[in-house]
């Protein structure tokens, strides 16, 4: 196996990391945002209804700059 060959290799890797980790992350942004749903729907307003919300928000916001990045790391 060559130089050239080993670099296409990990190209392929690569792109496959990159494509897993985007449906992984696709997954998990629409089950947070389902939950989020639900909290509104629910109309609770105690502390830890507020905590989850919080909780929930901070993935989400976390999930989606992750996904950001592997986006431009695809480009």
């Amino acid at each position: 196996m060559g130089e050239r060959d080993c670099e296409d290799s990990s190209v392929e890797i690569d792109q496959k990391l990159i494509e897993e980790g985007t449906m992984q992350l696709t997954g998990e942004i629409k089950v947070l945002e389902a939950w989020l749903r639900e909290l509104d729907e629910a109309e609770a307003e105690n502390e830890e209804a507020l905590a989850v919300r919080k909780s929930y928000t901070d993935m989400l916001r976390s999930r989606r700059d992750m996904l950001s990045t592997l986006a431009k790391q695809a480009r």
